[in-house]
């Protein structure tokens, strides 16, 4: 879930953001005889981007009035939940895989199959995703709204002056044996403080000036942007089952010894030990501190723009015959089951899972990836021309790499309690010992 580093800013759009004032929910009056329909989300790049979409909606739908509010994530789940139960919600909103099971179990979001055969609307239009919003009972809750992965950004300085290329970078494979090329660069691009680098004699572990890799070692349970494209390129599966899995697989061997190899780069001086930067990916590769950080689609356009930096973007690790893994997290669009408008609401929501809507969205400022693979093609070709390489993103939709961050039961707990046994772990605080007692905890989670 992309929730955590999203700021508060607020989107000079149609946004009521005051917590403590009127709700731009369903209880808000209709203007001048239109149906008024509300959509909220946490991102506001989203909420500037989607509003690129509005002005063709209007003029095709000229009863229909879109209003756009955006919120701190850190009060927006909260005020959803107040939203339901004072039935001032929006209409329709951006919603984490996270939150899903917990509102579609209350009956709070609308099944849109009827509206989606009464319209003819093919969800076959996106790329992937479209299973991820079912429920248990086979219905269909929501539309893809966007996707994320991780990739590895790399200071391009740095690589030239150890010797290796571009192409090295961008085609590292990695194994739990012996750790596959990557570990061969990571060693290379490590130097300390006397200039000696990780595969020389000598080399100083305690002592490190530039890191050959930013932390892998993390307190996430999925690994999205971390350890998770190195356990799933050596065939490791994250649960049980793809969607509303019964556990998350914590004591497979194979995951167990990914473990040990994240762990084992801090402690050999060829990574940071979990926390000891306090700054972002950014600021560690734009120091020259760290010659690659891995981190999340979002950052790419951030990160490949730094001032005086070259940084390049890699695809994850891949198996020695080149086949990737790698999770995405994709966020969905809901309908509130409270809505008024209720056929208004979907021509909004599926309008926003049209191609039309997606481009103009995802070109307009290129700070998320469309779920529509037309869309996702002209955002790269867009980025292009403007100096951001996009491609990387686009060859793991392209090749089958990607799979969703599966939907389960009692995320929100999930997360709160699995997270500090996986900082405790990298922390040295625990060993190997936790990982099959934390499969079994998961198990328990998820059933409640």
């Amino acid at each position: 879930m992309r929730t955590g580093k999203i700021a508060a800013a607020v989107v000079g759009i149609a946004v009521v953001a005051a917590l403590s004032g009127c709700s731009a929910g369903a209880g808000a009056a209709d203007a001048g005889g239109k149906a008024t329909v509300n959509w909220w989300t946490w991102d506001p790049n989203q909420a500037a981007a989607y509003s690129e979409c509005i002005p063709a909606f209007e003029k095709a739908n000229p009863d229909i009035k879109v209003e756009v509010s955006q919120f701190n994530v850190s009060d927006y789940f909260t005020k959803l939940t107040t939203g339901f139960v004072a039935k001032t919600a929006p209409d329709a909103f951006q919603n984490s895989v996270t939150f899903f099971e917990s509102y579609a179990s209350q009956g709070q979001i609308l099944a849109m199959d009827d509206l989606i055969k009464k319209s003819n609307y093919d969800t076959g239009v996106f790329a992937d995703g479209v299973d991820l919003w079912k429920y248990t009972d086979g219905k269909q809750y929501g539309l893809p709204l966007d996707w994320a992965a991780a990739a590895l950004y790399f200071n391009k300085d740095l690589v030239q002056q150890a010797g290796l290329t571009d192409d090295q970078l961008e085609n590292l494979t990695w194994n739990p044996k012996d750790g596959g090329t990557f570990l061969s660069v990571v060693k290379h691009l490590s130097v300390d403080v006397n200039g000696v680098r990780g595969d020389e004699a000598g080399y100083d572990k305690d002592h490190v000036a530039v890191y050959g890799i930013g932390a892998l070692a993390s307190n996430d349970n999925l690994g999205q942007t971390t350890w998770g494209p190195f356990a799933g390129s050596a065939g490791f599966k994250l649960t049980d089952k793809p969607n509303w899995p019964t556990q998350f697989n914590y004591a497979d061997k194979t995951f167990i010894s990914t473990m040990d190899f994240i762990r084992s780069l801090s402690d050999d001086g060829f990574a940071p030990k979990l926390g000891q930067f306090t700054t972002g990916g950014s600021d560690q590769i734009g120091s020259g501190k760290v010659a690659i950080v891995p981190g999340g689609s979002w950052e790419a356009t951030s990160l490949t723009k730094l001032p005086g930096v070259k940084v390049g973007i890699a695809p994850v690790v891949s198996s020695e015959d080149g086949k990737r893994s790698v999770i995405t997290n994709m966020n969905g669009n809901n309908i509130w089951a409270g809505t008024k408008h209720q056929e208004q609401t979907w021509k909004w929501v599926s309008y926003m899972g049209s191609e039309a809507c997606q481009t103009a969205a995802a070109t307009s400022n290129g700070s998320f990836f469309p779920s529509i693979a037309k869309s996702m093609t002209a955002l790269i070709d867009s980025s292009s021309k403007a100096g951001v390489d996009l491609s990387v993103f686009g060859q793991y939709q392209s090749s089958g790499s990607l799979f969703p961050a599966p939907a389960y039961s009692n995320g929100a707990k999930m997360e709160a309690e699995i997270r500090p046994q996986f900082e405790a772990y990298f922390l040295g605080q625990t060993g190997d010992e936790t990982w099959p007692k934390l499969q079994e905890q998961t198990k328990q989670i998820i059933a409640g």
